[in-house]
């Protein structure tokens, strides 16, 4: 039977709340915005059953973690400055493998632009990044989701995530309930509201020209459009046509996304840690 996780709290102000599960060589993984940290493969034992470390941990404001103190926010400076806290406490000084969806794909991103010299390689999965300012539309709709989620709790945000993404209606079933299932893990549903008016219009990098300098194997991690029109397909693409030593992945048309099978992108990530180099 496998080890129960043994948590860990890292930084002093916010204090963010993770875990480790498993022995063996290191992996990071940072979720996306408004999951938590079981929000990256689901569940899956299957890294640590391949012999890794899994750490994991919720971003600040989301999970068990700590809102942003008063006068400071969700931007990713702040971000990346809590992942460094994190490879502090519960990595140390071995180098390992980042990983992360979404907003958590940026955070990776990010951390490995400022410390290239840690990394044995890097997982993006579901970057929404694109490398330019946020567009009008684009806060228009984040702050949209605030105010959903601020006036009208968890239902009020699956309801506004279900008129105004564009997911086909194979999925929107699933959709709406793993929405539900993932914010009701969060216990600080105002530091949510606080986030999606924050992290959306911060730039983790300048632009995607920086990613031809990140030297470390890469295994990025899109899906089809049908199914999870909120992360593009073309965005992962763009990712691993930048980066040296990428390769893509994607789940079979007709398939669900890989970011949703916890057991599967676990595999898929144990056999990119496999290979040689990473």
């Amino acid at each position: 039977m496998a080890a129960e996780p043994r948590p860990f709290v890292a930084g002093a102000r916010p204090r963010i709340r993770g875990e480790v599960a498993g022995e063996g060589p290191p992996i990071v993984l940072c979720h996306g915005m408004t999951a938590t940290r079981r929000y990256v493969v689901h569940g899956s034992r299957a890294l640590e059953r391949a012999g890794h470390a899994v750490v994991t941990y919720d971003a600040r404001g989301h999970g068990e973690s700590d809102p942003a103190p008063p006068g400071r926010g969700y931007g990713y400076p702040e971000l990346v400055a809590d992942l460094e806290e994190v490879i502090g406490t519960a990595v140390g000084e071995r180098r390992f493998v980042l990983g992360g969806h979404s907003m958590g794909a940026h955070t990776a991103i990010a951390y490995a632009l400022r410390h290239p010299e840690r990394l044995a390689g890097i997982v993006a999965i579901g970057p929404t990044y694109a490398g330019e300012p946020i567009g009008a539309e684009a806060l228009a709709y984040w702050n949209g989701l605030a105010a959903a989620l601020e006036d009208g709790g968890v239902d009020g945000f699956v309801e506004y995530i279900d008129r105004n993404q564009r997911t086909d209606s194979a999925w929107r079933e699933s959709v709406r309930r793993f929405t539900r299932q993932r914010v009701e893990r969060n216990r600080n549903l105002e530091a949510l509201v606080d986030v999606l008016r924050e992290t959306p219009a911060s730039r983790p990098f300048d632009s995607l020209a920086q990613l031809e300098s990140i030297a470390v194997p890469a295994l990025v991690v899109a899906s089809n459009d049908e199914a999870d029109p909120g992360h593009p397909r073309s965005v992962a693409e763009a990712y691993a046509e930048r980066m040296p030593q990428a390769r893509l992945i994607v789940e079979a048309d007709g398939e669900s996304p890989l970011a949703w099978q916890g057991g599967k992108l676990s595999r898929e990530i144990a056999a990119f840690c496999a290979e040689p180099g990473a």
